[in-house]
């Protein structure tokens, strides 16, 4: 759908463009356009690559394991049909790190990780090898739901990403987001964690 909403969008400009006789300054736009997406590819990649690498070294150091044992309180509320020390709760920790630092590409490795895993939980689940309750085949379980809402609401505490972008077009304090990212993120996750409860607490009921 969105790709044929941008080709709309697109065709519209140029047809415009061609009956208002500024063809000249689409092709500039177009220029332009492409020289400034290659340089923000790159400064994106020295960023992204940084991060990246601390957070791997991060894993081999055991922070990330260290870390994953202290989140273990909030795993378990968050996910209270988890079984203790799954493969998941370590890829969920360390998406929610990712995403807490504004890390969105590097949270995506791990997110994709996590879902894989419970996964494999739902599929055990069904074959009856593990307790739990269990969704209909084809259907997300509660804890994809919920790792999904609260993945996609990510509280960040430094936006490295959208930092960068603001240096990259020249703003003059690229770090003042930081406070309104904080206060936007924290309610957008608080939101998608009452939602998720008051969801899990509604088909309990119906169970």
């Amino acid at each position: 759908m969105l790709n044929y909403l941008w080709a709309g969008m697109i065709l519209i400009g140029i047809i415009y463009a061609a009956f208002t006789e500024h063809m000249s300054d689409i092709t500039n736009a177009a220029i332009d356009s492409s020289k400034e997406a290659v340089t923000l590819c790159i400064t994106m990649m020295g960023v992204v690559s940084m991060w990246m690498g601390l957070m791997q070294i991060a894993a081999k150091g055991g922070i990330i394991a260290s870390a994953s044992r202290r989140l273990r309180p909030l795993i378990r509320f968050l996910f209270p049909n988890l079984p203790s020390g799954h493969p998941a709760e370590e890829y969920i920790t360390t998406n929610f790190i990712a995403n807490f630092l504004g890390l969105g590409w590097a949270a995506t490795p791990a997110g994709l990780k996590a879902m894989e895993a419970l996964g494999q939980l739902e599929d055990e689940r069904r074959r009856g090898r593990l307790a739990g309750p269990v969704r209909p085949g084809g259907t997300a379980s509660n804890e994809m739901c919920t790792f999904l809402i609260i993945n996609i609401s990510s509280l960040q505490l430094i936006p490295v990403n959208i930092i960068a972008y603001r240096s990259q077009y020249g703003s003059v304090n690229p770090a003042a987001i930081v406070g309104a990212g904080i206060v936007a993120t924290a309610v957008s996750t608080g939101t998608a964690v009452i939602f998720c409860k008051l969801m899990d607490r509604k088909k309990s009921r119906r169970a």
